[in-house]
């Protein structure tokens, strides 16, 4: 069994956001698992969410590039030494650019990126370059490149440069992308994902794991209950219901207006535009995770 040390207590109060006593019989409960241990405070109906505190180990930005046809995009995080830089314009302009280069040459890894060509010369080059200008180590953390075929992306940057998205779309007719409703949709959306991290598109996309994982949660508490066993399968199925439409993308309440769903904006804006507009999956990154 892991020590129970009171950094380990602090760490597991700041992502659930319960009192002390309690996360310390959780963390002596799951034998210092801190993992085990938000579960037993959300079966016990202390911890509601989990915050993802504490994994942020320097600064930097997350950049995003969509290419001008919407067809191609790149996410990427670039780490610095400091805040002042992580805010500095050149820094993000530069992570921008390496996010342009994922796009248009999709290396395979942070090694394949830097060996791309970059401004007549690699990136590795330009990435030196950087660091002797600014004076501050840089590191590119992770990338990931999206392209759609039959639809477009948006993405959206939030807290300067803290969370960023790209939203992947799929619809019929070419001329859509163009569409001003399209496009106001679109950055609607993606302003969404930035601002709720849901975990999936859609139901069918959230892992099993993840679905099995709640429901032995809300089982766990439904349990508690007293009640009888069938009416504590509907109350767990209940809750996982609820689960699906605060964290799945499609089933959520739109933060601009909460009287209509993504799902059911989607459907307007389909209509609106005479295609069947998709919202058919996101790349989410947040700083630090």
């Amino acid at each position: 069994m892991a020590q129970i040390t009171a950094a380990l207590v602090k760490q597991l109060r700041e992502m659930t956001d319960s009192p002390m006593m309690e996360c310390k019989k959780a963390l002596v409960q799951a034998e210092g698992d801190i993992e085990k241990a938000v579960d037993v405070l959300r079966t016990m109906g202390i911890a509601k969410a989990v915050k993802r505190a504490g994994r942020d180990t320097n600064e930097g930005t997350v950049a995003t590039f969509v290419s001008e046809d919407g067809k191609t995009g790149a996410i990427l995080e670039l780490s610095c030494e400091t805040d002042f830089v992580g805010t500095n314009p050149k820094f993000t302009g530069f992570a921008a650019k390496l996010a342009q280069v994922v796009a248009e040459q999709n290396p395979a890894d942070v090694d394949a990126l830097k060996a791309c060509e970059m401004d007549g010369s690699t990136v590795d080059a330009e990435l030196t370059e950087m660091i002797h200008v600014i004076g501050e180590n840089m590191k590119v953390m992770r990338f990931q490149r999206v392209s759609v075929e039959n639809g477009a992306l948006a993405s959206y940057i939030h807290l300067g440069g803290k969370i960023a998205d790209i939203a992947c779309f799929e619809f019929a007719k070419a001329e859509s992308a163009a569409a001003d409703e399209f496009k106001t949709f679109a950055h609607d959306v993606a302003m969404q994902i930035a601002a709720t991290a849901p975990v999936a598109a859609s139901r069918d996309d959230v892992p099993a794991e993840t679905v099995e994982h709640e429901l032995s949660i809300y089982k766990a508490q439904a349990a508690e209950s007293g009640k009888p066993e069938a009416i504590q399968e509907k109350m767990a199925q209940g809750r996982l219901e609820k689960y699906f439409k605060e964290f799945v993308l499609c089933e959520q309440e739109f933060v601009k207006d909460s009287s209509v769903t993504i799902d059911g904006l989607a459907k307007k804006t389909s209509k609106d535009l005479g295609d069947e507009i998709k919202v058919k999956s996101f790349v989410l990154y947040r700083f630090g995770e």
